[in-house]
């Protein structure tokens, strides 16, 4: 079920949802601290009391998808297995991803033959051999395309998927993990020039997600790896008193107060939950509703309750914000919540009223209007329409 203010004139809704009226709103929003937190708020228990959106609306998620997708494939080169310009490496990693992703989730095996083609072409196309990014030089991007080849292979059940991801996790691993530097964490670059909270992040959920689909010793090492990485991130302080993650870390091994960039909030959620599934440790599912609840508080969140990006320019922002929604939807898989279903939806349809410039064609600024269309916000606003049809329960998340 559903609500949708941004169509607030529905007909036949239950009583209790037409006995919300101003006097009564007013009432409740008295009871938020943030206009943010309100809108959720109200989402919430709108959905509670038994609000329902148009039936068309629900019904239609996938049918956009589907056309978003088809949309975003008119970027894709057969020839090289990536998507044109601004998209560059970690951002073809992730259109990779939504698109194996979608297929999970709507049932659907029209795109195997695309995630074969990149499997098969790029490395030799890019120079990256096995997604490693030698030339590029970041950590990071190699924790992209390890999650891209298994949300790959947990779409197809190609094994051949999950060895690359291995594969990509083992260079990590060796190259990139350090102790002699603040006392653990993966180091940003091949440089060795800072530690940041994205390529750790990608690290304790790559390493959390091959350990729950592996077995046996190969299945307690990733394990290791996550529960190593996990108290080292904690502990070190990248996530601040609002529990919000900044940037990364200073030269003092510190809380370097960097931009609370939208992503750093969703990747580790998805590491959090499948840590949780790895090894049940109590704990970590409150750690990430904590980090949920702080975003939907602070100003990433607008007063409508749209996902908002501090700035959008360049080729790497405008991806940030379906990373969060991606990994919300992971969260709401193993704890489902009125709220976080209430957040996801309002914002899909946002994207869906406010954000298409034609043809399915999606911006950066999911309140609207649409900026520019290419690859990666395509990807980003795909990443939320997809969540929209996981959190009604339509599609598959397991």
């Amino acid at each position: 079920m559903k609500i949708d203010l941004l169509r607030p004139k529905v007909i036949g809704l239950p009583a209790i949802c037409q006995s919300l009226q101003a006097h009564k709103v007013i009432r409740l929003l008295s009871r938020c601290t943030t206009k943010p937190q309100c809108a959720v708020l109200l989402l919430g228990i709108a959905m509670v009391a038994g609000c329902e959106a148009p039936p068309a609306q629900v019904a239609t998620y996938t049918q956009d998808a589907s056309s978003g997708v088809t949309k975003l494939q008119s970027w894709y080169s057969s020839s090289t297995g990536e998507y044109a310009s601004p998209s560059g490496w970690w951002n073809n990693a992730n259109s990779i991803t939504v698109l194996a992703n979608y297929e999970k989730v709507a049932n659907d095996n029209s795109y195997y033959s695309t995630l074969a083609n990149t499997f098969n072409v790029t490395p030799g196309a890019s120079g990256n051999a096995n997604f490693i990014n030698h030339t590029r030089d970041y950590f990071d991007d190699d924790g992209w395309w390890a999650l891209a080849w298994i949300a790959a292979y947990d779409s197809t059940g190609n094994s051949s998927y999950l060895s690359m991801a291995e594969t990509v996790f083992s260079n990590i691993a060796t190259n990139g993990w350090d102790t002699t530097t603040c006392g653990g964490g993966v180091w940003w670059n091949y440089s060795k020039s800072g530690k940041n909270a994205i390529p750790n992040e990608l690290f304790l959920d790559v390493a959390a997600k091959l350990a729950n689909r592996t077995t046996g010793s190969t299945s307690a090492g990733y394990l290791n790896w996550a529960k190593t990485e996990w108290p080292w991130f904690k502990a070190v302080g990248l996530i601040n008193s609002n529990n919000l993650i900044n940037d990364g870390l200073n030269s003092s091994c510190t809380n370097n107060g960097g931009t609370e960039w939208t992503y750093n909030q969703g990747v580790i959620l998805g590491g959090l939950v499948e840590l949780y599934q790895a090894d049940q440790d109590p704990t970590l599912l409150p750690q990430a509703n904590a980090i949920v609840n702080a975003v939907l508080s602070s100003s990433l969140v607008n007063s409508s309750g749209i996902l908002v990006e501090s700035d959008v320019s360049g080729g790497d922002h405008p991806q940030f914000k379906g990373i969060f929604l991606r990994n919300i939807m992971a969260l709401y898989r193993v704890a489902p919540s009125p709220a976080i279903q209430a957040f996801v939806e309002n914002n899909a349809n946002s994207i869906l009223a406010h954000d298409d410039s034609t043809g399915s064609a999606f911006g950066a600024l999911w309140q609207g209007p649409p900026d520019s269309n290419d690859a990666t916000r395509q990807t980003s606003a795909l990443d939320a329409i997809i969540a929209g049809i996981a959190v009604q329960g339509s599609g598959r998340l397991d």
